[in-house]
């Protein structure tokens, strides 16, 4: 039944996204969170779904004769410095060529997605309806999660599919806490009671579903996404932000076995986790001096996990998965990737702060406000809990930095800017950044002849 629902979905939404292309940048960012095709069975489980939406796509690009241009701003061209450098790395790092350009080949379809997006995120509606995306693929995980621990009472292990970057349930639980802000936009915003309302009921049962996890990681995501919250509120929040960071932070350091997540990982203490925190640290610093041996290409995209290469800079030592973002990019692809991929944050960083800034006077602005501020609280979330797995090529905080950039350009455009007096607060925040330039026409304008030719 599950299949059969699927693959309907799928092929009423394949022919939309060839009469509108955006719909078609919609399917791409639910595929690459939410993985729907890995939650069926049988032939639906093996097609190239991925492969089709983007062709299907591009088809509708070709026809629309949309996107015309790519923007060219910082966002952009850090994805395209990121496409480069990674490529060096699955061409000349030492680790196994084949499990280093499969994963190569994974993280350049995140990143061409990405700068379709860039170049189809034109207004606020396509923003608005990439964020419900991005909220819905995490949010059925979360929802999911939080239900099924109430139920079983905490014995119930969160998991994701297999291959996805969210699959074990402590970067599920990542995960969630990232959302709840975007959760948290979508209730700010919506004018739709219901909509409100099950936003609400999301968001409680996403953060049972990271109290319900037992991990510590998340647990610090959530701590350090509530001071964050509440630093961008202003006065008025930030007491009930501290307070319930201190309550995370309470929960991580607790010596009581509390029954979370069945079994594994069911107490909280920090004394029973040594062993797994002393190879943790052995694994940071094999990626460092893998980094120090490599340091333009790093080890390669399988690099860490490799027995053979960690061999040759720490004998006796077995592969591992990072098990940070920080050090996933540094072993495996290098400082200079590791610094654009770190620019890269930083620069939604600075826009989702410019936007948070805007006045509060300017009413027809709060939706960019408010954005502004939750993505602060998502991107802070993630670089803590991330700095405990490895979710460094994850698609979501680089699709947030993206509707990011837009939002800033989104906004150039508008009326209110339009009023904006000579010298007023709004030009100096949002117009601080240089003004977007635009390379030359990505398709022929083929609309036209699309059109002549039905006409006949």
């Amino acid at each position: 039944m599950r299949d059969a629902a699927f693959v309907a979905t799928m092929v009423l939404l394949l022919p939309l996204a060839v009469a509108r292309p955006f719909v078609g940048v919609l399917l791409l960012t639910w595929l690459l969170l939410m993985g729907p095709e890995r939650l069926v069975y049988g032939p639906a489980a093996s097609m190239p779904w991925l492969l089709m939406v983007f062709a299907t796509t591009l088809f509708g690009c070709l026809l629309a004769g949309e996107p015309r241009r790519l923007p060219l701003n910082a966002t952009t061209l850090l994805i395209l410095a990121l496409m480069g450098l990674f490529t060096v790395t699955a061409l000349v790092a030492p680790s196994n060529p084949a499990a280093s350009l499969a994963k190569w080949e994974g993280i350049e379809t995140t990143l061409v997605a990405l700068l379709l997006t860039a170049a189809m995120l034109t207004d606020r509606r396509r923003l608005h309806a990439l964020v419900w995306v991005m909220v819905i693929a995490i949010g059925y995980y979360g929802v999911r999660s939080g239900v099924l621990s109430a139920v079983s009472g905490g014995a119930y292990r969160q998991w994701a599919p297999e291959g996805l970057p969210i699959a074990e349930r402590g970067p599920l639980a990542t995960a969630a806490v990232v959302a709840l802000p975007l959760m948290n936009y979508l209730r700010l915003q919506s004018r739709n009671a219901v909509a409100r309302v099950g936003l609400v009921g999301a968001m409680g049962l996403c953060l049972l579903a990271v109290l319900g996890s037992g991990s510590r990681g998340a647990l610090l995501a959530l701590a350090a996404a509530c001071v964050a919250y509440g630093w961008t509120g202003g006065r008025r929040v930030l007491p009930a932000g501290l307070t319930a960071a201190a309550v995370a932070v309470a929960l991580i350091l607790s010596p009581l076995p509390l029954p979370l997540a069945g079994g594994e990982g069911a107490s909280l203490d920090l004394a029973a986790a040594t062993p797994s925190a002393a190879e943790r640290l052995a694994t940071w610093e094999n990626a460092l001096r893998l980094a120090l041996v490599h340091p333009f290409s790093g080890a390669g995209f399988a690099g860490l996990s490799d027995g053979a290469v960690v061999e040759m800079v720490s004998p006796g030592s077995p592969g591992r998965a990072a098990g940070s973002i920080w050090f996933e990019v540094l072993g495996e692809t290098g400082f200079l990737a590791l610094a654009a991929w770190a620019a890269l944050t930083l620069t939604g960083l600075v826009q989702a702060r410019r936007l948070a800034a805007l006045p509060e006077e300017w009413a027809e602005l709060a939706w960019a406000r408010d954005l502004g501020r939750m993505a602060i609280v998502s991107i802070v979330a993630y670089l803590v809990g991330g700095s405990f797995f490895s979710l460094a090529y994850w698609h979501l905080p680089w699709a947030l930095v993206v509707a990011l950039a837009s939002a800033t350009a989104i906004l150039r455009r508008s009326e209110a800017m339009g009023r904006a007096e000579p010298g007023a607060w709004f030009p100096h925040a949002i117009g601080g950044l240089p003004k977007e330039a635009a390379v030359p026409e990505l398709l022929p304008d083929v609309s036209g002849i699309a059109r002549s030719a039905a006409a006949r």
